[in-house]
């Protein structure tokens, strides 16, 4: 940044931790503005510290449990490649993961079919080595967290189609893992992983699917399939979510706002959007003329 010529002061590093390092930002009452981009629970905490200190806006980036629907008059080879691009993008570690995949009933079974294929012969291992296409998990943390919502699933009668267990005795390699038969009261169906699960629910009628998919505490992004161009309308005006991808996913722009609903945040990133939250509006009166009240 200095070599670029940023003056002095403009930007300032401040590393450490969020209970200490974070914790003072937040509550600070010097600071103007928070942005963070996190778990809702951390969000919460930055919140009440906001509240508690001198009422600073906060822009909130937090999780999400992202529906992607797949209308059966879609070709089943795109839905496969737009799910699996989706979900398991960057390890499942995506804020957007399209981590409830909402398949009609007409294509529900050829999709399971090729998805769990799919999944099976993606190349898991080194990601710096030619060829990989999944690498570890973060850390132990989260590894032993995605392997626990994996037991979750089974336990609660999610069939498990491939993968759900870890690959090799050293690092957080998990393999790719495909549940079908998937309810919507699951904790896989509802809380989010942030790891390589996919979890495929069926569905009959867009009326259905709508109130399915909106009945979430997020709401942050969501992704529709379809040939059809009214069915593709209908259900992005339907979805509570800031962003819907139509038969694609993960395409994003620096011009286009980015954020969510409900509990997957406040404000928005990129654009014209995220450039108005870190401004004040003012309003100046100057009389022009000789007024009575001067």
């Amino acid at each position: 940044m200095m070599q670029a010529g940023i003056p002095p002061g403009v930007l300032n590093i401040l590393p450490g931790f969020g209970p200490t390092t974070g914790a003072a930002i937040a509550s600070h009452m010097d600071v103007d503005k928070i942005s963070f981009t996190g778990s809702t629970e951390v969000g919460r905490l930055i919140m009440e510290a906001s509240a508690k200190s001198n009422l600073k806006p906060v822009t909130l980036e937090l999780g999400g449990k992202s529906p992607l629907i797949i209308c059966e008059d879609a070709d089943v080879d795109i839905a496969v490649e737009i799910a699996s691009l989706g979900l398991f993008f960057n390890m499942g570690q995506c804020c957007v993961a399209s981590s409830r995949i909402f398949v009609q009933e007409g294509m529900y079974n050829e999709f399971l079919r090729k998805a769990s294929e799919k999944a099976r012969n993606r190349v898991v291992g080194d990601p710096f080595q030619a060829g990989v296409q999944q690498g570890p998990q973060v850390d132990e943390t989260q590894f032993k967290k995605i392997l626990g919502y994996i037991e979750s699933g089974k336990t609660e009668g999610a069939k498990l189609l491939t993968g759900g267990k870890r690959i090799g005795e050293a690092g957080y390699f998990i393999e790719p893992t495909v549940f079908g038969d998937v309810k919507d009261d699951m904790k896989i169906a509802k809380e989010e992983i942030f790891g390589p699960v996919m979890s495929v629910l069926r569905f009959k009628s867009l009326d259905e699917v709508v109130k399915r998919a909106n009945d979430t505490m997020y709401g942050l992004a969501a992704g529709i399939v379809t040939n059809d161009l009214n069915v593709a309308n209908r259900l992005s005006r339907s979805i509570r979510a800031g962003t819907i991808w139509i038969n694609c996913y993960h395409v994003s722009d620096p011009a286009l706002p980015f954020g969510g609903y409900k509990m997957s945040g406040i404000g928005r990133e990129q654009s014209l959007q995220a450039v108005l939250n870190y401004m004040q509006l003012k309003t100046v009166v100057t009389p022009v003329h000789d007024s009575p009240w001067l």
